[in-house]
């Protein structure tokens, strides 16, 4: 399905709809202004028609658990107090006093987001922070939507149809470049949100000129050097590891243990299964297709060891499997993506080795899940922030919604906007 105006259309009417979309463009950008609060309050509806269960039958397509473990978030990222919030910190620093040049904060112009789908809300989220800015935004859909994206802004227009020329949706494949590539033409920046080879693709076929706005994959991670509350951080930190699916930037992949004695990292390890399997009795997961993929990974996991003759007694990793969770413990220090799905790894990592381990993947840290002792805190949160960790955060809130946070460090709205100089 496509949205475009206001209307949906079946996917075959695309090229119809490309063949005058520049000229419906240009003219909301020269004749249309998007108020803010207009955004605001139809968000903010949508917001409390959510809470109120009117979209019962809207969320049923999705998995039962995650959407009861996110609504609060859902319907909070979605209210007036939290965009008006969002708006007024993110907007902060722009002046508009009575000197001789003024500074303002105009719309980019057409944003172009190329959604991933690890997230069920991420597109509407995205546009969301589009339409905040004032901009007309187009949205590709990603290939895993289930249509709650277009329904869901199909209602947001139908509650605010000002908001109709300024939200475009269309389900175009990823392998359908010459569309994608004529969508990016005609907008003024392009906010893609995926892996590196995403972000490369979108980078070779740019237009000089064009703003990219990469919101690349990132890894979260715990780091444990001693406690404040043994049992209650364990247990917060297992319960995010199971209620995130460990599928969000943020998610916890690894957790690093402040030593460098590996046989103390696999003491942990023995010692933390039983929290991870307490966890996933009240955060079961039942999502058939990434239990699936996560057994076909491990049984060729399991071919390639047995091929290069790494199940002996100089291997380098241990395994304690549970359940319905596992724990593997390696000596690698390097930070990586897990199992996912309740599956997570634990390696020793002394904090005088943090910044060079860390350093390496610079450009895919985001947030730290901090267990430590009190007086610690404030020095371990220097040494993370200073390695280039963009969130620390408790164990058990790695995936927490907070008032004026960033975002992979930097603030969506002003990267939706342009900053203008006028003389009075």
């Amino acid at each position: 399905m496509i949205l475009a105006n206001g209307n949906l259309y079946e996917t075959n009417e695309q090229n119809r709809i490309l063949s005058d979309l520049s000229s419906k463009l240009t003219d909301t950008l020269l004749h249309q202004e998007l108020d803010r609060q207009t955004v605001i309050r139809a968000f903010d509806e949508i917001s409390t028609r959510l809470a109120s269960g009117e979209f019962e039958s809207l969320l049923s397509e999705l998995d039962p658990d995650s959407t009861s473990l996110y609504m609060d978030q859902i319907v909070r990222m979605m209210s007036r107090d939290y965009l008006e919030k969002k708006a007024e910190i993110e907007f902060h620093g722009v002046r508009n006093d009575n000197s001789k040049i003024a500074t303002k904060e105009v719309p980019l112009g057409v944003v172009f987001h190329i959604a991933a789908g690890n997230m069920d809300v991420l597109p509407i989220a995205s546009i969301g922070e589009g339409l905040l800015a004032g901009n007309i935004n187009i949205l590709k859909l990603p290939s895993v939507d289930k249509g709650l994206t277009i329904r869901a802004l199909k209602m947001l227009v139908d509650a605010e149809p000002r908001l109709k020329d300024f939200i475009y949706v269309f389900d175009t494949p990823s392998s359908d470049i010459a569309t994608i590539k004529k969508l990016a033409d005609l907008s003024d920046g392009i906010a893609v949100w995926g892996g590196d080879e995403v972000i490369s693709a979108v980078r070779s076929f740019s237009k000089p000129g064009t703003r990219l706005i990469e919101w690349g994959h990132k890894l979260g991670f715990a780091y444990i050097s001693g406690y404040e509350n043994e049992e209650s951080e364990l247990s917060d930190l297992a319960g995010h590891i199971l209620m995130t699916r460990q599928l969000l930037c943020s998610s916890c992949q690894i957790i690093y243990i402040d030593t460098d004695q590996y046989n103390e990292a696999v003491a942990f390890a023995k010692k933390f299964l039983p929290y991870m399997e307490s966890a996933f009795a009240e955060y079961p997961i039942r999502e058939i297709g990434g239990v699936a993929e996560l057994t076909l990974r491990r049984y060729e996991e399991r071919i390639e060891k047995h091929l290069r003759a790494e199940n002996d007694a100089s291997s380098d990793e241990t395994r304690f499997q549970g359940t319905h969770t596992s724990i593997t413990v390696k000596t690698d220090p390097t930070l990586e993506l897990s199992y996912m799905y309740g599956n997570v790894i634990v390696k020793p990592l002394p904090a005088s080795a943090l910044p060079e381990t860390l350093r390496n993947s610079k450009g895919y840290l985001q947030t730290a899940g901090l267990i430590c002792d009190p007086d610690k805190r404030e020095t371990l949160t220097r040494l993370l922030t200073s390695c280039g960790v963009q969130r620390v955060t408790r164990a058990g809130h790695m995936s927490s919604l907070f008032e004026g946070e960033a975002h992979d460090g930097e603030y969506a709205l002003a990267r939706y906007s342009r900053f203008i100089n006028i003389e009075k």
